[in-house]
């Protein structure tokens, strides 16, 4: 993600112009603003924040150098509490800024068996992302056992940057990862088009059964699954440069990723099974790059796009569907990293076409990453420390 801003800006058409013409108005949301959440944290890069699930309302917090706090609501006004400490596991490095603890999913069933996955950048290992599962303490419903580390899942990467790093587990329950190309510029281990390694992908595995001497199974009904050793039989989709970020619509279903581009273009895909979305020989709907494609059938085009006019790095959100902004239900709610400017992104699912995307005044500051809570509140995390959620003013 961060990556984009050593990137140079390419001149071209504002988008202004283009969501005039493509979606209607471009206007402020109308009576929403924005509101700092859990006054007394603050994490150095917050990338993640989720919930347990069991009812409780408790929210988790996670820093990108691995330690992960919980708090009871977005309104508590206490010391926040350290549910566990990975960074002892955890390599980070503020010129390497794309590595470090980057993902966060509790178990649909934590309120029975008290687990909790995480994606991270090994200190163990140079460049190589682990997937693990990890149990809550017998003894304290706010704390994660630090010793019950089970690892899923390691994967090496070339280099330092486009590590993705969202873990989300689907309505169908299982477990969804987003990973990026492997980094550089240009895609240049050619990953993205190729089936035979997992990078430039949505992986798809079920954390709830082993197989094949793996510490997870492969869901039969997953695109590739018979055609290896051609593909991975891991893979849902494929195509992407770096997924930051992607999430499920709790009413819909639907699977939205935000995928940071490079020369020219950021853009948000709606994931389909076995879905190729381009990279790197689209970026956004345009070809990329002297050896780049015009659209063709197999090739999946983003729902939406911007010119790095507009901004320099996508940070992607989540549809909102919680009861403290409600004009905003049902919007995708989604940022850039570079300018911090918020958008609010309506998307027609009959005629399959974006009809009006939003800015939300009122920030600045770069979005590290967006997620919900168990009510279905939206957040952003933003690279000062600060939390920030949505609610609707009083005209």
């Amino acid at each position: 993600m961060l990556s984009s801003l050593l990137r140079p800006a390419v001149c071209g058409l504002s988008l202004l112009l283009m969501s005039t013409a493509c979606s209607g108005e471009t206007k402020p949301a109308a009576q929403v603003a924005i509101q700092q959440a859990f006054p007394q944290l603050s994490v150095k890069r917050p990338v993640a924040l989720t919930h347990f699930g069991d009812g409780s309302g408790r929210v988790v917090v996670a820093s990108q150098l691995g330690t992960l706090y919980v708090l009871s609501s977005a309104d508590d006004r206490t010391e926040p509490q350290t549910l566990v400490d990975l960074s002892d596991r955890v390599i980070y490095k503020d010129r390497e800024n794309e590595e470090g603890f980057l993902g966060l999913a509790f178990h649909p069933n934590y309120r029975t068996n008290g687990q909790m996955f995480v994606y991270y950048t090994t200190a163990d290992a140079e460049h190589t992302s682990v997937i693990s599962r990890f149990r809550v303490s017998p003894n304290d419903p706010n704390r994660i056992d630090p010793d019950s580390e089970k690892e899923i899942l390691r994967i090496k990467q070339p280099f330092w940057n486009h590590n993705g790093g969202t873990i989300a587990f689907g309505p169908d329950g299982y477990l969804y990862v987003g990973l990026g190309d492997g980094g550089m510029a240009n895609d240049p281990m050619m990953n993205g088009q190729n089936l035979q390694t997992l990078l430039g992908s949505i992986l798809r595995i079920d954390v709830d059964r082993t197989s094949a001497g793996r510490a997870y199974s492969i869901p039969e009904d997953n695109p590739f699954v018979g055609h290896a050793p051609l593909a991975r039989e891991e893979i849902w989709a494929y195509g992407l440069r770096n997924v930051w970020r992607l999430a499920f619509d709790r009413q819909t279903g639907m699977l939205w990723a935000a995928d940071v581009g490079q020369d020219t273009w950021e853009e948000i895909n709606l994931i389909t099974r076995g879905g190729n979305y381009g990279w790197n020989l689209r970026e956004g709907r345009h070809a990329f790059g002297p050896g780049g494609s015009a659209a063709r059938k197999d090739l999946i085009e983003p729902i939406w796009e911007y010119h790095h006019d507009v901004g320099k790095s996508i940070t992607g959100g989540c549809v909102y569907r919680g009861r403290q902004a409600p004009s905003l239900n049902g919007a995708y709610l989604y940022a850039d990293y570079v300018t911090g400017q918020v958008w609010a992104l309506r998307y027609d699912h009959q005629s399959k076409q974006v009809v009006r995307n939003e800015p939300i005044p009122g920030n600045t500051m770069p979005v590290l990453s967006f997620r919900e809570d168990e009510a279905g509140e939206v957040y952003f995390l933003t690279d000062k420390g600060t939390i920030h959620r949505f609610v609707e003013t009083r005209q």
